[in-house]
């Protein structure tokens, strides 16, 4: 089960500085820290997407980038090809 956002009413970029609506959710894991099955999220506008994802992506913790809106409406979170 993914983890709740923090404030669903007006959640916004994670990008330092940001301010933009969040329009994606990237989904993260340290697994020096946590357990396979956890879920970090950071929240992105259009612009950041790419920079944040890179950024997890370099260190191996990207686990998956979904619409917000696709995170919000599925109880479970989004299910992977497969699952």
């Amino acid at each position: 089960m993914f983890p709740p956002l923090e404030d669903p009413e007006s959640p916004i970029c994670s990008a330092k500085g940001c301010r933009l609506p969040a329009v994606w959710v990237l989904a993260w894991n340290n697994p020096k820290l946590h357990t396979p099955d956890r879920r970090k999220t950071w929240l992105a506008c259009d612009e950041h997407r790419e920079h944040l994802s890179s950024f997890l992506d370099m260190r191996g913790f990207l686990k998956d980038v979904v619409r917000l809106e696709d995170w919000e409406s599925e109880p479970n979170g989004p299910q992977a090809p497969g699952n």
